[in-house]
Parts: C-alpha cells; structure tokens; sequence
C-alpha cells in the first residue's frame, strides 16, 4: 500500500487537472487500490504546506488554503490610449496647469469625461488649483507618477520642439493657416513663459 501511495501521489503532483480514481486505477498495476491509498495520502498531507482534496469526482494536490497569500502575484496591466486620452495627456504635461475648457480649445475638440477619468484612474494627471476667474474652473496637472513612468524629473524635462522635431515627431513645417512656431531668441522667452505653467501646486 506504500507503493500505492507513493504512485497516487507521483500522478497527482505531476497532473495539471485534477484526476478521477477511474484515471488513477488505469495508470496502477492491476489490483491496486486508487481510495485507499488517497485516503492514506490524504491524512499524510493534513497540516502540511500543500494538501490532497477532492475537487468534484477528482483529487489534486492543492495549496493549503491559509498560505494561498504567498501565490498572489501583481502584473502590470498594459492598457493602450486613445488618441483622444494621447492628446489631452500631451496639452495637459505641456500646458499645465489646465482647465477642460483650455484644453478643448487647443485639441479643436469637446473633451469627453471618460477620457479625463481614465488619466486619472491610472493616476498619471490630478486635480490642481482651481482658477480665479468665473466659475472657478478645476485644472488639471500631471503627477509624479506620470514622471516615474517616462523617466522625468519633472515636467520641465519634457522635451521641447527641437527635440521632438528631430526625433521626427513634429513636421518642420507648421500646417496650412496655423500660425509659425517661434524659433531662435523667441524660443527662450516662450520657455520663460512656460516655466510658470510647471510650477507645483
């Protein structure tokens, strides 16, 4: 019967899904007896870090149920933008701190809750200061961990046009009808502006 045991117990560690003691007694010499020798295992098991249980008409070696914290495993979840969510969080970093009506105005587009919630659900863009201006809009800013995740130290290392135009992200030319991107001395006086835009709040 140890020799039993010992086979019930090989079949069980090796087999993905549980096994009947129908299965069990096909695999055993001829003669053996797959219960008993589950019984057997069963109390051998009690107490110890992985126990043998029935699962519906089969068994299986399972995890003793008070140590299953230790096979909890985080992932990270890889969720893709929209181009709508890709743009706002672009305004947002750049421009910040923002109001929905600003941001709308520089996309040309209504900005849809969902997207706004979604940057936030992921935590890469908070609620900043409200304006003083009539009826008190809420701004939006990016947070640290937006930073974290693009390797920033803060929102001033974002790049400006001149990289982004070599890394060709931006055309060189500025689209039909929209007014020309400043170059040259002009530059560093808009990223003197800008700088005010990145203060912490």
């Amino acid at each position: 019967m140890a020799e039993q045991e010992r086979m019930v117990e090989a079949v069980l560690f090796a087999s993905p899904d549980p096994v009947s003691v129908r299965d069990l007694e096909a695999r055993m010499p001829h003669g053996s007896n797959a219960s008993q020798a589950l019984e057997l295992l069963r109390k051998r098991y009690e107490g110890r870090g992985v126990r043998v249980v029935q699962v519906g008409e089969a068994w299986a070696i399972r995890t003793a149920p008070d140590l299953g914290f230790l096979m909890q495993k985080e992932t990270v979840e890889t969720r893709k933008l929209s181009r709508a969510a890709i743009e706002t969080l672009a305004i947002i970093a750049y421009h910040q701190p923002c109001t929905r009506a600003e941001i709308e105005e520089i996309r040309g587009v209504s900005v849809s809750r969902g997207t706004i919630d979604q940057l936030l659900e992921m935590e890469w863009i908070r609620l900043g200061r409200r304006r003083m201006t009539p009826g008190r809009p809420v701004t939006f800013v990016v947070t640290p961990e937006f930073l974290d995740h693009f390797g920033l130290e803060s929102a001033r290392d974002l790049p400006g046009l001149k990289e982004l135009r070599a890394a060709g992200l931006l055309e060189n030319r500025p689209p039909p009808g929209a007014m020309p991107l400043s170059e040259g001395p002009g530059e560093d006086a808009e990223d003197e502006d800008q700088s005010e835009l990145f203060e912490e709040e």
